[in-house]
């Protein structure tokens, strides 16, 4: 796996606002490094790009390409394995213009012609994608920033992958995803009647998920695990109301070290959730982790990354959209108990960020991109986190979660649709599904 040098973003100013202060992550530019590893991963970032789309089956999918290429050896053999699943461009039913690019907002047909509109677009930046991303990302009313957790966080995760590898070529796929996965929660970012004080504040992102599993509104709400419940909850005025003041109940005061907790969360949803009524004592073994869990994680790892480049008025903003995904996650996967004393107590035994490495580039799912993608995470994070603590909580979360992963669950009744058995290892590869969201 990669160890990544963030470059210099002189296009993006750093006004003065509320900042989460962290070190700049290391970035591999790929654009300008000359070894042969980099110019065979810009090389396959642009075959990709060229030869497939960023969505497919049926407009639900997403391509995931460009995030197992910035996280995995072997590119080629990736590239191969992962493209078997993609498929071409198709013509969109229009073009897309300057003066009426907003209007197509959230229609995936468009995919085509966004890309080719951000590529025109590039061009009148003087091929300046930080620039680009400035202008449409960041600017306007309703800026796109404030809407990169649709499509189940995708354009953010894009986002994140396109500054690690200093690629405009994703830059302006993660503008396309966030143009054609546009979707209304956008509102509770832009509008400002959304952020109201809750009456029982704290500053842990635990206890409210706590409050949340114990809270009676979200009692009886769904029959099943899945994305879909997200749409019905938000359709529900009582549940919605009560999502939204959990949601703002969860107090910034030192947002730095909150950003901390918050990527723990995200690495406990992922390897220390289990469904409740269970016997949460059990030992461990082999078994299914949630998908979508997966991408609270992922996408914790997007913010991680994108925090030092972006101003800093951005940068609550951007937590704070994070923890509404999460937090809708939580509740449409029947709010499973978090019991963390499952990572705090692995016992390594001599297993560390190597035999990580190991078991991600060359081990048995080496080619499911959201199992690289997950390890790599908590990799970063350890490093962020854990200064150098040989036995840190990070490492024991990858080592537990890498032992353990069988295949990707939580899909719900009609989840199994998106998976598909087999490929190289019996590994599980399975696709998101739709993820519940309104077109």
């Amino acid at each position: 796996m990669f160890q990544f040098r963030l470059p210099n973003f002189s296009a993006w100013s750093l006004p003065t606002g509320t900042a989460i202060k962290l070190p700049k992550a290391t970035v591999h530019d790929i654009e300008e490094r000359p070894e042969k590893r980099a110019r065979t991963l810009k090389h396959l970032l642009k075959a990709n790009h060229i030869n497939h789309s960023v969505i497919y089956n049926d407009l639900r999918f997403h391509n995931h390409t460009p995030h197992i290429l910035g996280s995995a050896d072997q590119l080629s053999h990736i590239y191969d394995a992962e493209s078997r699943h993609l498929e071409p461009w198709r013509d969109s039913p229009g073009e897309i213009a300057k003066h009426d690019w907003r209007d197509n907002l959230g229609k995936r047909e468009y995919q085509r012609a966004y890309i080719d509109f951000f590529e025109d677009q590039l061009v009148q930046h003087g091929y300046d994608w930080q620039s680009l991303l400035n202008e449409f990302l960041l600017q306007g009313k309703e800026p796109l920033i404030n809407n990169l957790i649709s499509g189940l966080g995708h354009p953010l995760i894009h986002l994140g992958y396109a500054q690690e590898l200093s690629s405009r070529t994703v830059a302006i796929e993660s503008l396309a995803l966030a143009a054609c996965f546009y979707n209304d929660w956008h509102i509770y970012l832009d509008d400002p009647k959304y952020t109201k004080p809750s009456p029982n504040q704290t500053d842990s992102l635990f206890t409210i998920l706590d409050r949340v599993a114990r809270d009676p509104k979200f009692d009886n709400l769904f029959d099943h695990q899945g994305s879909d419940n997200i749409s019905t909850l938000l359709a529900d005025p009582s549940a919605s109301a009560a999502a939204l003041e959990h949601w703002n109940s969860w107090a910034l005061q030192n947002p730095t070290d909150q950003f901390a907790e918050s990527q723990k969360l995200a690495v406990a949803l992922l390897v220390a959730a289990q469904p409740r009524n269970t016997n949460t004592n059990a030992p461990s073994q082999t078994k299914h982790h949630d998908f979508f869990a997966v991408h609270l994680l992922t996408t914790s790892h997007a913010v991680r990354i994108l925090l030092p480049t972006l101003p800093s008025r951005h940068h609550v903003p951007l937590l704070r959209q994070w923890w509404l995904l999460t937090l809708l996650v939580y509740i449409a996967q029947l709010r499973p108990h978090l019991n963390i004393d499952t990572i705090k107590l692995v016992e390594l035994e001599g297993r560390s960020w190597p035999f990580v490495t190991e078991l991600a580039l060359k081990g048995r799912f080496r080619t499911d991109a959201h199992f690289v993608k997950a390890l790599r995470s908590m990799r970063e994070a350890g490093g962020t986190w854990d200064r150098g603590d040989r036995n840190g909580f990070h490492l024991k979360a990858a080592v537990k979660f890498g032992e353990e992963f069988g295949g990707w669950g939580g899909f719900g009744a009609e989840g199994a649709e998106g998976v598909e058995e087999g490929g190289e290892g019996g590994r599980r590869y399975s696709g998101e599904g739709d993820t519940g969201e309104k077109e």
